[in-house]
């Protein structure tokens, strides 16, 4: 089947563009066809066969930009102006998706994320019509929605409320929905009475992945981590839910000054970087400035990622709220100790419960007894590869991509 794939973003390191890379290799794996229309490719490769880059679909274009300031953050008191933009860039979104659609001749649709969250109302709308006018199927992969984010997306406008309501998920007849948690499988069956498939975010676990070699010995040294010292490893972007001041804490409280956190992401999800300046603003005032090291010009891709990995101690990961949380699962994968917040709604009821070995907070309370557990961990390497392995055979068992081939093997059979 010829399976075309619209996305805001690809070849990044959120949530939405790995997974939808993952789902790419596996409907190949599968036999399928696989076309990609986004509106950046970051540091994809393109194949111009297969993918198509469209500029209005990106997040950061200047019509979206304004599109999503004046529905949720800056509204003005007329929203006529705002209605007849998401009209006019929905047509000609809609126009473009249907042309793509036709010359390569694609059989059913793949939403990524687009269907779900509004963070791209126009592409969201573009979408519903395309498939209302073409009678296309379509599968939305829904990774999070947007009542989860509290008042990001309410809009002081009525009209922009609706259109949402109408839009984010994509309830149109006979559409496939593939949810990346347990809560999303309760959210549509008690909110919309319908059934979706729950598909969890997977990883390569027949792949060598955070392995010492002689090519990366020096990747941490070169980020400033001498060979004496320790990394512990905050692999995410720097945005507020990921509770990275609850690591920078840990560092503080672990009074250990051969230890270092890495950060690998950066912070252009955060917005006017207010959530990065309180964090810097942190480490400067427990005089951690020498202790926390910002990597994101160093740790661009995934080979980067996974020679971070290969020399880092343990992981942290204090994140207060996740759809899923690939973080984990790639320290899983790594085989590295991870030291987790019991975060919303997903950690114990999809991860957690699975046994995996970790060291739990609960509301990032930093408790005495809790760095203690976690010293115990960093400062014994033998214990640190017992919870690796331990925990790598877990991954392999619940989130490996032989899960995945059967969750789309069935979502993709038209």
């Amino acid at each position: 089947m010829k399976i075309g794939i619209i996305i805001g973003r690809i070849g990044s390191v959120d949530g939405v563009a790995l997974e939808t890379e993952k789902w790419i290799k596996i409907l190949k794996r599968l036999g399928h066809e696989v076309f990609v229309i986004s509106g950046e490719f970051e540091f994809w490769k393109m194949d111009h066969k297969h993918h198509y880059r469209f500029p209005e679909l990106s997040f950061f274009s200047a019509g979206v930009k304004w599109e999503q300031r004046k529905a949720f953050m800056e509204p003005d008191k007329d929203v006529d102006p705002l209605l007849e933009h998401i009209e006019k860039l929905s047509n000609k979104i809609e126009k473009k998706l249907s042309q793509w659609v036709s010359s390569n001749k694609i059989e059913v649709i793949l939403s990524e994320n687009a269907s779900a969250l509004p963070c791209h109302i126009s592409m969201g709308v573009a979408i519903k019509k395309l498939i209302i006018n073409r009678g296309l199927p379509i599968v939305t992969h829904d990774h999070d929605f947007h009542w989860e984010r509290g008042e990001r997306y309410v809009s002081a406008h009525s009209e922009i409320n609706k259109l949402v309501n109408d839009t984010f998920p994509l309830l149109l007849p006979d559409v496939r929905h593939a949810v990346i948690n347990t809560f999303g499988l309760e959210t549509f069956k008690n909110k919309f009475q319908l059934d979706a498939t729950l598909v969890p975010n997977v990883m390569d676990f027949d792949r060598a992945y955070g392995i010492p070699n002689k090519d990366n010995s020096y990747f941490l040294r070169n980020l400033g981590v001498a060979q004496n010292e320790i990394a512990l490893l905050q692999a995410t972007r720097i945005v507020r839910r990921k509770g990275i001041e609850t690591a920078v804490s840990l560092i503080e409280k672990l009074n250990d000054k051969k230890l270092k956190l890495v950060i690998t992401g950066n912070n252009n999800d955060d917005q006017n970087r207010a959530y990065y300046n309180e964090i810097i603003d942190q480490i400067h005032d427990l005089n951690l400035t020498s202790q926390v090291i910002f990597a994101s010009h160093m740790v661009k891709d995934h080979k980067d990622l996974s020679d971070v990995y290969a020399h880092g101690r343990a992981c942290t990961y204090f994140s207060t709220y996740e759809g899923f949380g690939n973080a984990f699962i790639e320290a899983v994968l790594a085989k590295k100790p991870i030291f987790v917040n019991n975060y919303k709604p997903v950690y114990m009821q999809d991860i957690g419960s699975k046994g995996f070995e970790t060291v739990i907070l609960e509301d990032n309370n930093l408790t005495d007894e809790k760095v203690k557990e976690m010293a115990d961990i960093i400062y014994n390497p033998e214990r640190c590869k017992e919870i690796g392995l331990f925990n790598y055979n877990l991954g392999k068992k619940y989130f490996s991509f032989d899960i995945l081939e059967e969750k789309l093997r069935s979502l993709f059979n038209f």
